[in-house]
């Protein structure tokens, strides 16, 4: 058993004894929250009703040898034996139950990495727990028979996309602009971004970047310039445009913590290529034959594909239909791929918009919403 000792402090009236009169109290859990109960044996989770409550999980209360503030957390698993749990919430000790809907429970499947439209067990338990989680005790388990619907891949990343008159987006902020075009997320330093690419210059012209497209509601803008080719930014929608010195090429690097941003001039890319595509077993053509992207107008390194089917399996990009140049890396989602690079993962069936510059290697894979 194990025990979580704090001091309290006896009141008698107003007077507070003095630091000799403490106590030291030994807390110990006298029962788990046993007898959990669902309330339902089998789910059907149906795509079309996402916000409709689909299961209640409710238990008996954990008790201790003092009163003290019990929480819960609600954990559930693919494997009775709890190898890689899920924790769906927390719970304050004033509730007994919790209850969750379609979409709540569809995402859980499958990060659990439950098959869609199989029917399948999930297991729960809760366990109890006081400050931060000690004197913890497990309820016991208990499963029920889920089928979940296919859903868009499991994707915890934030995108920032261009535009404005510097940009190939100009200032069409529409969620169906192709050209608005993500910057390159950090894997190691998920606040910071960066793309390297084509910009246009001049008083005239600058950018911005949203979170949504389609959306001014998060919003990163210029603060103050610190130079031609730096500053901060703001984030409410009084922000000024950033710009850009002259027409060309640069490396622009934003971090969203900081709050900065910087500008840096790069060499116009020499390798040009009449076709860009992607091609391997994710694909529908397999690994046969590329199909092809579009390329941008504003900058012919640039291509695009928007709304693409894929299914699990591999992918690269590939210029002129042949193997003579192609790129991949084995990371799924974004990256920058290396010329003959390793293949690059697709995890789930679902359709996609990608983003792909032959000058750098940077690509972008998003999964469209459900």
């Amino acid at each position: 058993m194990k025990f979580f000792k704090f001091l309290y402090i006896l009141l008698a009236g107003m007077t507070l004894f003095s630091c000799d009169d403490r106590e030291t109290v030994e807390v110990a859990n006298q029962s788990a929250p046993i007898a959990m109960d669902l309330s339902s044996n089998e789910i059907f989770l149906d795509k079309n009703f996402p916000s409709t409550p689909a299961l209640t999980v409710s238990w008996d209360a954990a008790t201790y040898s003092v009163p003290v503030e019990v929480k819960y957390k609600v954990e559930v698993s693919a494997t009775e034996t709890f190898d890689n749990p899920l924790q769906l919430s927390t719970i304050s000790s004033s509730k007994d139950y919790v209850t969750y809907s379609v979409s709540e429970l569809n995402k859980a499947s499958k990060n659990l990495g439950l098959v869609a439209d199989a029917a399948q067990k999930m297991y729960f338990r809760v366990t109890s727990y006081l400050g931060d989680d000690l004197v913890s005790a497990v309820s016991n388990i208990t499963s029920v028979t889920v089928t979940p619907y296919l859903s868009s891949p499991v994707y915890n990343y934030t995108d920032l996309y261009l535009i404005g008159s510097s940009t190939a987006a100009a200032w069409d902020n529409n969620a169906d602009n192709v050209n608005m075009y993500p910057l390159l997320k950090n894997s190691k330093k998920l606040t910071e971004y960066t793309y390297t690419g084509f910009f246009k210059g001049g008083k005239d012209n600058g950018f911005k970047m949203v979170v949504v497209k389609g959306s001014w509601d998060a919003q990163y803008g210029l603060g103050a310039a610190t130079d031609d080719t730096s500053g901060t930014l703001s984030t409410d929608g009084g922000s000024g445009n950033i710009a850009v010195p002259s027409d060309g090429y640069y490396k622009f690097t934003v971090d969203t913590n900081a709050l900065t941003y910087k500008l840096e001039p790069v060499a116009t890319p020499t390798a040009t290529y009449e076709t860009v595509g992607i091609i391997g077993d994710a694909t529908a053509n397999g690994w046969d034959a590329s199909i092809p992207m579009v390329q941008s107008s504003f900058d012919p390194h640039v291509w695009t594909l928007s709304g693409v089917k894929l299914t699990a399996g591999e992918m690269k990009f590939r210029a002129n239909n042949a193997w003579d140049v192609s790129w991949g890396i084995d990371i799924e989602y974004f990256g920058t791929a290396a010329v003959g690079g390793a293949n690059i993962p697709v995890s789930s069936d679902w359709t996609y918009d990608i983003y792909f510059n032959d000058a750098t290697g940077d690509y972008t894979i998003i999964p469209n919403a459900d």
